[in-house]
């Protein structure tokens, strides 16, 4: 089969049908806004979703633009929060979240519907879409917020003595900020980090197993997330660690001294009760004798003590009878006498 060449006429007619197609063909509503759908912002920001737009030669009906949240859930509404229709602006969301949020531009009709919101916060979390409808144009474009926290500065710590020898860890935390939270440890002075040293960088730990004198200097831990990252610092120093065996015999001498101190303070509190048992069971004995009455005197006693001076009577007349014999005689002997204290004769 042979190819027929085309003639100049056969041409000229397809080029004026192309023409003809193409002036007939009208271009629609157009939001030309560009950007990212997913947007990760940070609360306290203030942020513009833009929603720019051109309307078709043949958009000659009336403008209306409306900002609505898109409810995550298919099966419930979605929640309409500013319109514009017939040159007038209409508040539709809840106040609270109403706050701050407005049209970029106090025009919209001039082809910006653009949303501004002035302080970001948790509830701006949500997927909002921009439609403009001039009939019979319409078009429209959906833009995605994440609200994150920022995280808070961290802090630095260091967990061991810092000897040469010896194992430390580095520690850095934020204890606020949306997650996921990465740390990074980075050396300030002294060159870079070696790699014997370890670190995690979802924990914020940095692992120094044989420290030395070459590891000092300062260290700073940075703390990020997708919407800003904050730093903390810590000096790392290095020193000979303590004799070990001179710290083993002082706290061996020094518990020594402690039982000998312990032993002399019960040995005198021993005396000291001892000293006290006796001095009462002394006072006691005192009380027992002065509170003891005198045994009172029978009465054949006193009979026979009347009797007994009265034989002592008679034995004196005697004896001094016997006495005035004998001195006549010339014998002088000691008689025996009567004692009122004993109640007989001696």
């Amino acid at each position: 089969m042979r190819c027929v060449p085309a003639s100049p006429s056969v041409l000229v007619l397809l080029c004026a049908g192309s023409v003809l197609f193409i002036a007939d063909v009208t271009l629609p509503m157009k939001i030309t806004s560009s950007g990212p759908q997913t947007l990760q912002l940070a609360q306290g920001e203030q942020k513009t979703l833009g929603c720019t737009y051109t309307p078709g030669p043949e958009d000659v009906g009336e403008l209306d633009i409306e900002w609505t949240l898109v409810s995550p859930d298919t099966t419930q509404k979605d929640k309409v929060l500013l319109s514009y229709s017939g040159g007038q602006k209409y508040v539709h969301g809840d106040p609270e979240l109403m706050t701050g949020v407005d049209f970029a531009v106090s025009d919209p009709s001039l082809g910006d519907a653009s949303l501004s919101i002035a302080e970001l916060t948790a509830s701006h979390t949500g997927t909002y879409q921009c439609k403009v409808k001039k009939a019979p144009g319409l078009d429209m474009l959906k833009v995605t917020l994440q609200i994150l926290e920022r995280p808070s500065v961290p802090k630095c710590w260091m967990e061991g003595d810092g000897g040469v020898g010896t194992s430390l860890m580095l520690r850095c935390r934020s204890d606020e900020g949306s997650t996921p939270l990465q740390y990074l440890w980075k050396r300030e002075t002294g060159g870079p980090i070696p790699p014997t040293v370890t670190q995690d960088p979802f924990l914020g730990e940095l692992l120094i197993s044989n420290h030395s004198t070459d590891l000092m200097g300062i260290y700073a831990c940075e703390a990020s997330n997708a919407v800003g990252k904050e730093f903390c610092r810590i000096n790392l120093q290095a020193f000979s660690p303590p004799n070990r065996a001179g710290v083993i015999v002082g706290i061996v001498c020094g518990c020594l001294l402690l039982i000998i101190i312990i032993i002399i303070i019960l040995l005198l509190l021993f005396f000291r009760c001892r000293q006290q048992r006796r001095r009462y069971e002394k006072e006691f004995s005192n009380e027992i004798r002065e509170d003891v009455p005198a045994p009172e005197s029978r009465p054949t006693s006193r009979v026979s003590s009347r009797h007994s001076r009265q034989a002592y009577n008679q034995i004196n007349q005697t004896d001094h009878l016997h006495h005035t014999e004998t001195s006549s005689m010339g014998y002088d002997g000691t008689l025996p006498r009567y004692d009122d204290k004993y109640g007989y004769i001696v």
